[in-house]
């Protein structure tokens, strides 16, 4: 039974005892079935909450020293081997996390990371946000999708991922605790840093990149790609403002917000293609409604301290396309997510506490390549860009410009009928009243209208007085693939080049990302050493 590594163990404990060492131990002895003397030490590796019922439950895995103690617990490391003198180069163009997790893995294959960003450091950036909340105006090249960190930074730093089985998702974990980020993520089953946190955690990972001899570019926009004689290789990139970089591999890490690089890819004659993505609104409540429908708790009772701010997943299919929540920030704030002044696009972000009295999320409904057609003769195999783009210039104009977002309350939306008044808010820009439902496509709005209705019923009060909707949401996922090699992972039509990332259309959340720059980095240093 016992072992030098430990005994792993589940069990389940009430809220209030869910804390407590002895009530642990006790459980863990009960479990196994062996006397409480005999747990010599308990660590925790897992835990999760069941709010199901209205007696909550603490789901907690334990990793049990039996008879004797347990061996030191692994501590991160972020230290990474020196690039050797002469090693190859690799471009990386973008640093989100995709494009961080494919430089810290390049440094540990051996190969000398060189990044290019078009935004700008993560502290400078910080400053840049302020013109968009007290001026409604976005600085494209730095706002909260471009910069260092990426759109993650400063819109929450969510870690929870259903994609377990693309890579070492532990590895990823154990990356930002080494650079900063809490421990608890490492056994939260919805880990999650904050928007407050992640800046210093992106800042030490580019400490790291550049300690160990990579190069980081900032202000760096790439606008062409270089070529071999033959055409056949890529051989680097030129910026705009006209500096040029080479390598014999690059790898485009530049999000699904950075539409220019899909236009510069076209224009160099590469094969993209279209894929699904999501459009709609954030939703809001108080939290104090989320934390009383999930948590069973009477009217003005205030929320244990063992629990943190509640969240929500919901999901349904109506006539083939998904209905669906995206990105909930429990005790969190809707921002303004734009990359040009004339569009508005709202998305959100918690701080590592969750106390704001608001929860947001994003309601959205599935959109497939053939409902764009109207707009693919202009545009082509960019349709799904395009209309993204008209919803979001629509949305600038419904707000009335300042990046002033529309919104209505959900009885009105769901009534067709537009607000007298708006209810409080997080966006700080601010919000106007505006018939979003005249807004939204109609294929949209009435699934959103059935979704919102079938939720209320299992969840009496989402849609209810209380609710609020703010428009447009339309950033979830990239509308465009850039194709590559299932074997290489490059672009079939341009050797060197490694699309990458959400921008590429390959992952899907901060977790995902990086673990997709990670394996691109593996690849191309694969066929570096080949």
């Amino acid at each position: 039974m016992s072992g030098e590594d430990g005994v792993m163990v589940d069990v389940i404990l009430p809220m209030e005892k869910a804390g407590d060492e002895k009530a642990r131990r006790a459980a863990v002895a009960a479990r196994l079935g062996i006397s409480l003397s005999r747990i010599r030490e308990l660590r925790l590796v897992k835990e999760s909450i069941d709010s199901r019922q209205k007696k909550i439950l603490f789901q907690l895995r334990l990793l049990a020293g039996v008879d004797g103690p347990l061996p030191p617990e692994h501590v991160p490391s972020r230290d990474y081997p020196p690039v050797r003198s002469g090693a190859p180069a690799a471009l990386i163009v973008g640093f989100g996390p995709a494009g961080m997790f494919a430089a810290l893995r390049c440094l540990e294959l051996g190969v000398k990371p060189v990044v290019l960003e078009r935004g700008k450091d993560v502290s400078s950036r910080r400053f840049d946000l302020a013109p968009i909340m007290r001026q409604g105006r976005v600085i494209e090249d730095s706002n909260y999708c471009f910069g260092e960190g990426g759109a993650g930074t400063f819109s929450d730093g969510k870690l929870f991922t259903r994609a377990t089985k693309r890579g070492p998702v532990r590895d990823v974990y154990e990356t930002f605790v080494a650079h900063g980020a809490p421990r608890e993520i490492l056994t939260d089953a919805h880990p999650h840093i904050g928007s407050n946190l992640l800046p210093n955690v992106v800042k030490a990972i580019r400490e790291s990149i550049l300690k160990a001899g990579g190069e980081i570019h900032f202000n760096a926009r790439v606008e062409h790609l270089l070529r071999s004689a033959d055409g056949r290789r890529v051989r680097g990139v030129a910026c705009a403002d006209g500096r040029e970089f080479e390598a014999n591999a690059v790898l485009l890490a530049t999000g699904h917000s950075a539409r220019d690089v899909y236009r510069m890819l076209l224009a160099d004659g590469l094969v993209l293609e279209q894929k699904p993505f999501a459009v709609g609104v954030r939703i809001e409540h108080p939290q104090a409604f989320v934390d009383a429908r999930q948590y069973h708790l009477n009217p003005g009772q205030k929320r244990p301290d063992q629990l943190p701010a509640a969240r929500y997943s919901v999901t349904a299919t109506i006539r083939d396309r998904g209905v669906h929540s995206f990105c909930m920030c429990p005790g969190g704030f809707i921002v303004p997510a734009a990359t040009e002044n004339d569009e508005v696009v709202v998305n959100g972000m918690s701080l590592a506490r969750r106390d704001s009295p608001f929860a947001n999320s994003g309601f959205v409904v599935s959109v497939h390549p053939e409902d764009t057609e109207s707009f693919r003769r202009k545009h082509g195999v960019l349709a799904g860009v395009a209309y993204q783009k008209a919803l979001e210039t629509a949305a600038c104009r419904a707000g009335g410009g300042m990046q002033k977002a529309p919104a209505q309350k959900v009885p009105d939306f769901l009534k067709g009928r537009v607000s007298s008044s708006l209810l409080p808010t997080s966006y700080h820009p601010g919000i106007v009243p505006h018939p979003l439902h005249e807004l939204l496509p109609a294929e949209i709005v009435w699934r959103m209208r059935e979704g919102m209705r079938m939720f209320d019923h299992k969840w009496r009060g989402f849609a209810g007085e209380s609710a609020q909707l703010i428009g447009c949401e339309t950033r979830t996922s990239s509308p465009v693939r850039i194709p590559r090699d299932e074997r290489t992972l490059e672009h079939p039509g341009l050797e060197g080049l490694y699309p990458c990332g959400e921008g590429a259309g390959y992952a899907g959340g901060i977790v995902s990302a990086a673990l997709d720059g990670r394996r691109c980095a593996e690849a191309l240093a694969e066929q570096m050493q080949a």
